[in-house]
């Protein structure tokens, strides 16, 4: 098949890319900065000869929008919601401008649409939408109305030609260098992987394989689509989360840290603490309910094969002080 991959640098791309690449299929990646053979030039906002690249292509995966691991400062939100809807939006014209257009348009989103809470896991069916929560920041909300905007963008194209599917991702953890896992990797061997703020706030994740597993599942079901979660049946509080990762990495400690400690620490890291204290807790109702199977189904097996995956990709010898 021929894959096009608009935004397909990032993290999510790079694994995407990856798979998909060494399973035959010819891959095509949109990026703003081309290096190889197979990237195409385009701005993420308006129509250009990049379009020609949806032309024909079986499958668009649009992973665009600007990185969450910043500080949550009112210009770097605007950022990220224009990125996405903006992505969207132009995806979706190339898609309808096409004279043979893609059977399919898988459109990246995010488990942050769900509320903050601890009472139930979030599914498609009975999931409570967040923004309305009480007692956590007004700029929750703003990120919840960029995943609603994200998706919007998505089901206002007029492509009835292709099928959609908003991929509500919980975190892919890989052992690639800066994404999610190797940042938590990182505090937890320095000791400082302990409860945030009591750590009662559910982690939703996906391991790498189920995320590259599932999008090949949604690409070959003709039968789903709409708004798919995309995470482990097994999401975890914080402090229940990083104890397995400190284990699967031998360190017997982590430093707890309150709320505005973990602030002080967003801050030196350039991140925002909703990354840390928002409670997502999501499950994949649909997925499951049309028969995929989770290979890392659970965290304990999920953080061993990570740890293992990320010594060899790196050298480090099981007494390796540091990451």
């Amino acid at each position: 098949m021929k894959i096009v991959l608009p935004g397909g640098t990032g993290q999510v791309g790079t694994i995407l890319d990856r798979a998909l690449s060494a399973a035959g299929h010819e891959v095509v990646v949109l990026t703003r900065r081309p290096r190889r053979p197979r990237d195409v030039a385009w701005d993420g906002a308006t129509l250009g000869p990049w379009a020609e690249a949806l032309d024909g292509a079986d499958v668009v995966v649009n992973l665009a929008g600007r990185s969450v691991s910043c500080r949550y400062t009112p210009e770097n939100l605007r950022a990220m919601m224009d990125s996405r809807v903006d992505s969207a939006r132009v995806v979706g014209e190339a898609i309808a401008s096409a004279r043979r257009p893609p059977k399919v348009w898988l459109q990246m989103s995010t488990a942050t649409i769900y509320a903050h809470r601890f009472d139930a896991a979030n599914d498609e069916a009975t999931g409570v939408i967040g923004g309305a929560e009480s007692g956590v920041p007004d700029y929750w909300a703003y990120s919840v109305e960029i995943a609603r905007n994200w998706e919007r963008a998505q089901e206002e194209a007029a492509t009835p030609g292709t099928r959609k599917v908003a991929l509500r991702a919980a975190m892919v953890m890989s052992p690639d260098r800066g994404g999610v896992f190797d940042m938590l990797s990182r505090l937890a061997r320095l000791g400082l992987g302990g409860p945030v703020a009591g750590g009662r706030q559910y982690v939703s994740w996906i391991h790498d394989e189920d995320f590259v597993r599932a999008v090949e599942f949604l690409i070959a079901r003709e039968d789903v689509e709409g708004a798919v979660n995309l995470a482990a049946p097994g999401p975890l509080p914080q402090r229940a989360f990083m104890r397995v990762l400190r284990r699967a990495w031998g360190v017997p400690v982590g430093l707890p840290a309150s709320r505005w400690m973990a602030e002080v620490g967003a801050f030196v890291l350039r991140s925002d603490t909703e990354l840390l204290l928002k409670s997502r807790r999501v499950v994949s109702g649909r997925l499951e309910d049309a028969g995929f199977a989770f290979a890392w189904s659970r965290w304990e097996g999920a953080a061993g094969d990570l740890v293992r995956r990320a010594r060899v990709g790196r050298g480090l010898s099981r007494s390796s002080p540091r990451p």
